[in-house]
């Protein structure tokens, strides 16, 4: 009779909260990541405000609150910050002679050696705590992130030795938490939805979640965590779009929270990318880069990182991304014209391999039409700039086939000599200067007052004149990088092989002739209209 009731129960749990609230779109998503940079600075100077009341002649009690306060700004906005003001916590604590103080600041340390993935540190600093000591809060807070830290390492190993024993343990220490939470609060609610995720009751999980972003006045960090969580369900249960619209509302609260240790732009991402949506899928995984960037978690920025890879290929947006895709696929050219040089050497009569050479040909030749094809749906800068490239490398491959009908016909005909004359006629120098001259024509159609505009920073004696039939001199190229979105001084060195000192030395002395104040130059440069 209790099983039926229970099954009642969900069933009308489930009904009642079908639907979680108003759906956030893409289209809010864009609008708030627009904003994010002014919800950041909301965060900043309230840290300013924070930062600046400590003074010397302040109690330790009153430094200790204000550490306290300054490390619950940065725990999910700055690593690097949150660990340096939960050490000050604890060495306060300790000045202050209070063991509890000193716990906890033991506790939010193991919070963020957690978040940067550093399992192993954050059970050693939880198992430096004496809980005994701990008033009932903050014995609630211990509890619960030993039983997340478990939880994480679960997820982390996926197998089927270790991960069960870690969340049998979690499992222990979540109740130690649901026991000491206020009955019917936020906290208790959830860590009682997270237990049942975990156990893989995502019935009664999803019912307890839903109770929570429905009937719960949530701040917009307890939306994103909550909504996060429940999206998981959604995930499991096979249901991508329920899933997809309650991370862009946890990524919507995210970013008003200016939360940068957060993984829905991430999962965003991926689930975009599966359904094909490339576009607002390379953006957000750009964004959640940022955000792990900004944060300083290595294992974030890693875990990142490996799906960036797989949706960068498919999408750029940005003319920095859009030279670096350009540039791998140059590089690819080269690397495939070097292994068809191998193959010569090596094959001779060997039909097979050579074989594998032309389905390696066929394989790449795809990929660049399929490239192409996705770059198409950029702007109208993008779709010029690609196209110019586009032709640039259909050269290349053609003289790269024509390169192979040769050797193949010097293969056949036994005339391994005239492979060796093959090889010593290609100028590298030469297609390095033709592939500037291509990039200088390039730069020109997409910014023709490109040269007036930068004369225009300078007096009349030091500005630049152009020999008949040059396009761009190396100054120029220089800040023609940089318009291009290029600021790295060692990419910007890479690219023109000159040494990093000096590129620096040309910036420095282009800068000192200019009209404006150095620090204004490049804003300028960037300021340079195209069509």
């Amino acid at each position: 009779m209790k099983r039926i009731f229970l099954l009642f129960a969900l069933v009308v749990w489930s009904n009642l909260f079908a639907q979680v609230g108003p759906k956030n779109t893409l289209d809010e998503l864009h609008q708030n990541i627009s904003k994010k940079k002014e919800y950041d600075n909301q965060k900043l100077k309230r840290i300013s405000v924070l930062e600046g009341s400590l003074t010397d002649h302040m109690t330790l009690e009153e430094k200790y609150e204000i550490y306290a306060a300054l490390y619950n700004e940065y725990k999910s906005f700055n690593y690097d910050k949150a660990f340096y003001y939960s050490q000050q916590m604890q060495q306060t604590g300790h000045l202050l002679k209070d063991p509890v103080k000193i716990a906890d600041g033991k506790i939010k340390f193991g919070f963020i050696l957690l978040s940067s993935g550093m399992f192993k540190e954050t059970f050693d600093s939880l198992n430096t705590v004496n809980v005994r000591i701990l008033p009932e809060g903050l014995k609630r807070e211990y509890y619960f992130l030993t039983a997340r830290t478990y939880y994480d390492l679960a997820d982390f190993d996926k197998d089927r030795y270790y991960a069960p024993v870690y969340n049998k343990r979690a499992s222990i220490y979540i109740d130690s938490a649901i026991a000491l939470a206020a009955p019917g609060s936020y906290e208790q609610t959830y860590d009682q939805g997270l237990k049942y995720l975990k156990l893989g009751n995502r019935e009664r999980a999803a019912v307890l979640l839903k109770k929570l972003m429905n009937a719960y006045p949530l701040s917009n960090h307890e939306l994103a965590v909550t909504a996060s969580t429940l999206s998981d369900i959604y995930i499991q249960n096979g249901d991508n779009e329920e899933a997809i619209d309650l991370l862009i509302m946890a990524a919507i609260a995210d970013i008003k929270s200016s939360t940068k240790e957060a993984a829905a732009m991430l999962n965003l991402a991926q689930l975009l990318h599966r359904k094909g949506d490339i576009k607002n899928a390379y953006m957000f995984i750009n964004e959640a880069m940022n955000d792990a960037s900004y944060y300083g978690a290595r294992q974030r920025k890693v875990q990142v990182s490996a799906i960036l890879m797989v949706i960068a290929a498919e999408k750029v947006n940005s003319v920095e991304e859009q030279r670096r895709v350009l540039f791998i696929y140059a590089s690819s050219l080269t690397l495939l014209a070097t292994l068809v040089i191998l193959f010569a050497f090596i094959i001779s009569r060997q039909l097979k391999k050579l074989k594998k050479a032309d389905k390696v040909i066929v394989q790449t030749n795809h990929s660049l039409e399929e490239t192409i094809r996705k770059l198409n749906e950029a702007d109208k800068i993008k779709e010029e700039y690609i196209g110019y490239y586009f032709n640039l490398i259909s050269e290349y491959i053609a003289k790269l086939d024509k390169f192979k009908r040769s050797v193949n016909n010097k293969l056949v005909t036994r005339k391994f000599e005239d492979i060796q004359l093959l090889v010593n006629n290609i100028n590298l120098k030469k297609e390095r200067e033709e592939l500037f001259v291509n990039f200088d024509k390039a730069f020109l159609t997409l910014f023709p007052n490109f040269v007036h505009d930068f004369n225009a920073l300078f007096a009349p004696e030091h500005q630049v004149k152009l020999n008949a039939g040059q396009f761009l001199n190396t100054d120029l190229r220089i800040f023609a990088l940089i318009r291009l979105g290029i600021s790295d001084t060692e990419k910007i060195a890479c690219i023109l092989e000159y040494s990093m000192n000096t590129i620096y030395n040309y910036k420095a002395r282009i800068k000192s002739k200019s009209l404006l104040p150095n620090d204004d130059f490049e804003d300028a440069i960037l300021s340079i209209k195209t069509l």
